[in-house]
């Protein structure tokens, strides 16, 4: 599989937001609504697609990467560039991941030359801890949220 990053357009921006994860996962799950449309077309989302132009996936940088509780107590202190990634549902836990992160971060860090790189994780995500792990990333900190915790992950 050949993956291309684009613009968010419109229409992958409400695609994406309905997409539905099984549990545990479900947790990633986001509603279809003004505002969440508009943050996924606010400049700072991208869109992932397969050879055939089919949206596989998505990732943000900068405040829209980062979780707010993890901001109170911090853990974004220091410089970095924060990145949050989605891969559809349908491709999970199939061995996907590892194309679809090493996109991710070659754009980024092309973007970000010589900037660490961030990413935050719920610390239940086993399968996206291992990937991140096996790209480099070492955890950093850790943060609760109301829902469960979480590790922030560096690359440098």
């Amino acid at each position: 599989m050949k993956l291309s990053v684009q613009e968010m357009t419109k229409e992958f921006a409400e695609e994406s937001l309905q997409w539905t994860y099984k549990p545990p996962y479900d947790f990633y799950n986001v509603e279809l609504s003004e505002e969440t449309l508009a943050e996924r077309l606010d400049g700072s989302y991208r869109s992932v697609l397969d050879e055939t132009g089919a949206l596989i996936g998505f990732f943000c940088t900068g405040e829209s990467a980062k979780v707010p509780a993890g901001e109170k107590d911090g853990v974004y202190d220091e410089a970095a560039v924060d990145m949050g990634l989605g891969m559809h549902p349908s491709l999970t836990g199939q061995g996907n991941g590892n194309l679809f992160g090493k996109t991710v971060l070659a754009q980024i860090e092309a973007e970000h030359e010589g900037k660490p790189v961030r990413l935050s994780v719920a610390t239940f995500n086993k399968r996206a801890i291992r990937l991140y792990e096996n790209m480099g990333f070492v955890k950093r900190a850790s943060f609760q949220t109301d829902v469960c915790p979480f590790i922030t992950m560096i690359k440098e």
